[in-house]
């Protein structure tokens, strides 16, 4: 008999040292859980020689063992699953459409509805640069599949607590001790 529980997809913040192999790392522990990872963002982060992860896993509870897991690696600062918090989300995608004289315009006229920029133009085909929650870049996909989409590409969600709260508070100087025994990052 098959499991056909439905699996909720879990939003993983992580502040990770900005070294070459982390992203491999990181992702081979997911891996190894068989969880997939729906969408990946790394960017650099406010602080100078650490990048912010924004992952987007399909999983139950077993996340955060998991999580936990992740926690224990060296060139991890800080994870934790934020799906349950009161967050801020956005995707960014840029869609290249089909286009001629006589659709050009109406494609343009959708791109206003969502407030996504044209940010090229070609005889043949135009670019659109869209953000915002992940319900706004799919309704743009599906209004846009009337036309003919030749290429997309989408970052996959980011994420931030809402208000003043920070997402990977600096660790007091005990915490620093305990987590790297005789090295100190930050």
């Amino acid at each position: 008999m098959t499991d056909v529980r439905k699996l909720r997809p879990h939003t993983i913040i992580a502040l990770v040292e900005d070294r070459p192999g982390v992203l491999n790392r990181i992702a081979s522990k997911w891996r190894q859980r068989g969880f997939n990872i729906e969408s990946l963002a790394v960017g650099h982060s406010e602080k100078v020689g650490l990048s912010r992860m924004t992952f987007v896993v399909d999983a139950n509870v077993d996340a955060n063992q998991v999580v936990r897991q992740l926690d224990k690696l060296v060139d991890v600062v800080d994870i934790r699953d934020i799906s349950d918090q009161d967050i801020v989300s956005r995707e960014m995608a840029m869609i290249k459409v089909r286009t001629d004289k006589t659709n050009r315009g109406q494609i343009i006229e959708i791109a206003e509805l969502f407030q996504a920029e044209v940010v090229d133009v070609a005889p043949d085909a135009i670019i659109l640069e869209a953000t915002g929650r992940e319900a706004k870049i799919d309704s743009l996909l599906r209004l846009l599949e009337d036309y003919e989409i030749i290429e997309l590409c989408r970052t996959g969600k980011v994420a931030m607590l809402r208000g003043s709260a920070v997402s990977h508070p600096e660790p007091s100087e005990d915490e620093q001790y305990d987590r790297y025994p005789g090295q100190h990052t930050w």
